[in-house]
Formats: C-alpha cells, structure tokens, sequence
C-alpha cells in the first residue's frame, strides 16, 4: 500500500498550499506529512481511506506548527492581503478584485475553507472529512454551508448578502 503514495501527493500539495498560503511553507508540510505517515504506517488500517488518513496527519501537522510557531517570541507576522489592497501598484477593478478565487478563498475562516477544500477540491466524503479534521459530520455540512454562501458573496462583490437580482437556481450553480 506504501506505493499508493505518491498518487497522493497532488492533493495533499493543493491542500497544503491553501492551508499555508506559502508554496515553501507547503511544501515543508507535505514532508513532514509523509514522513509522518512512514513513521506511523501500521496506525493506517488496509480497508479505511490512504487520502483521509494523510489529510487527518497534514491536519494534525499544520495544528502543530501553528502552536509552535505562536510560541515563538520572534514568530514572522503574516500579512493579510485585506490590509495592504489600497498599497498595490496597479490599480484594480472591483470586479478584479472579486474575481480572484485565491483571494476570496483565503477571505474565508480557515475551517470553513478547509472543510471547502477537503469536500469540494479533494472530494472527500462529508465523513472522511469530520474523520480528517477531528470534527463531527454536522459540523462539516454547516461549515460548507457558511464556507459556500461566504464565497458566493465574495465572488459576487458583497460584503453580506447575494445578490437579489440572482436566481436561486444561479445562485445554487455557483454553490455546486
């Protein structure tokens, strides 16, 4: 089962990258990731699901890092990309600006995009994904719920609600 992998290697860059919002940072992640899950393989059951588990480790890895990173006297202070918009040397459009995903993605609360990204971009089930985060199944289609409304909202250029001139059925297009 060890050679199935690297297969898994694509989704857990994906993840890794929005969790960190850093592609070095990411990719130290991901090591830590699969050394982590050399070391523990026989915690890993045959019949369960190799990318859940990896996801469960990754998850458990970033939760980690961040505990220490905020133990750190000196720890690097990141940016949110709201506080320095005004400072960019081009200038953009609204509608620019709404319609960069990466943008809008990073906007949301981290455990509303990690439960977006874990069901939507890595098609885990709603179940692997409470398994993943540590987090009951309920929570997981309530925070998919806000993650999806909140998106739909910064993708249209709102800061509260959709727009009405929407359709339900529009509306329900850009959810799925």
């Amino acid at each position: 089962m060890r050679d199935q992998l690297p297969d898994q290697i694509p989704a857990l860059r994906r993840y890794a990258r929005m969790l960190t919002e850093d592609a070095w940072a990411a990719d130290d992640l991901i090591q830590d990731t699969l050394e982590r899950a050399c070391r523990k393989w026989n915690l890993w059951t045959a019949d369960s699901n190799l990318r859940a588990w990896l996801f469960t480790l990754m998850h458990n890895q970033h939760a980690s890092q961040l505990r220490h990173r905020a133990r750190q006297p000196l720890a690097a202070a990141r940016v949110d990309i709201a506080d320095i918009e005004n400072e960019w040397i081009t200038e953009r459009t609204d509608t620019d600006r709404y319609l960069d995903l990466q943008n809008c993605l990073q906007r949301l609360p981290p455990e509303q995009r990690q439960v977006l990204l874990l069901v939507t971009v890595e098609n885990l089930s709603y179940q692997d994904t409470a398994g993943a985060l540590g987090i009951p199944v309920g929570t997981v289609m309530s925070r998919l719920n806000r993650a999806r409304n909140r998106l739909y909202e910064l993708m249209e250029g709102h800061g509260s609600a959709p727009n009405p001139g929407k359709t339900t059925e529009q509306r329900h297009r850009l959810r799925s």
